[in-house]
């Protein structure tokens, strides 16, 4: 796994900016080599942050929407539509104003879907389906994602991998439903630490000074069972996408100077 490489921007703004137009280069970049790309976007106000300052940007013309696949770490186990799942948040922010490929789009499954409220069952689908995108390349049962997203939280939780909870210990699955999570809703699906590793680039945000601890914690060493964005490591990239706050507990010795 790679090393963390840390990019510390001034605000959240200009790091929601700066994130967006790197990705659309990762995205143009793999596209022009493999004729397609791979993404994971992530939730929460840092992740659809990024979505809404990708949607502004003029730049997102040079990527070809149509050959974008787009997965996702974790999701909240509430009916289609519900405005608190990840899908439908990423869908006001960006998916509505691109034309994406509608086959291309995998969402993790809502509780009124095939699966009903079984969210085992549900996590064993996408865990499937997943399966099914990975080629003899990605040597593994996930497809190597070009960039995958993650928002930080406070508790050093990723995608919804808590603290000590059963989730994080997975070592064999790539998919898991979640019950009990500390953090509304209870009920949730994600993609297990060693499906997060299959990416090629992992990229960690985190904003705001209630991250601080969290990224301080996450970056000193500490175990993935008790700080679950410690564990979040890219194949050939660990990047994580920090403001002036969220950094603000971190010793200047971890991030160069020139960061914007």
């Amino acid at each position: 796994m790679s090393t963390p490489q840390l990019v510390v921007h001034r605000d959240k703004e200009l790091m929601a900016q700066a994130a967006a137009a790197r990705l659309i280069t990762r995205i143009v970049d793999a596209q022009a080599s493999r004729g397609h790309a791979s993404v994971v976007p992530t939730g929460g106000r840092n992740g659809n942050g990024l979505l809404a300052a990708l949607a502004a940007e003029p730049a997102r013309d040079a990527v070809d929407w149509g050959r974008l696949d787009l997965w996702w770490g974790d999701e909240r186990f509430l009916p289609e539509g519900d405005p608190e799942r990840n899908v439908t948040q990423a869908r006001e922010a960006l998916l509505d104003a691109v034309p994406l490929d509608p086959k291309r789009v995998h969402a993790m499954p809502a509780s009124d879907g095939p699966h009903g409220t079984d969210v085992e069952a549900a996590a064993e689908s996408y865990a499937e389906e997943l399966a099914r995108a990975a080629g003899p390349e990605n040597h593994g049962a996930v497809p190597t994602f070009d960039v995958l997203m993650l928002g930080v939280g406070p508790d050093t939780h990723v995608a919804s991998l808590f603290p000590e909870l059963p989730a994080v210990r997975e070592t064999e699955r790539t998919v898991v439903g979640v019950r009990g999570a500390p953090k509304p809703p209870p009920t949730r699906v994600t993609l297990t630490l060693p499906a997060i590793r299959a990416a090629r680039e992992v990229w960690l945000l985190a904003a705001g000074e209630d991250k601080a601890r969290a990224a301080a914690i996450a970056l000193s060493g500490a175990g993935e069972i008790q700080a679950p964005a410690a564990g979040a490591r890219g194949r050939a990239r660990t990047l994580w996408l920090l403001d002036t706050a969220a950094a603000s507990q971190l010793p200047r010795s971890l991030y160069p100077p020139a960061s914007p």
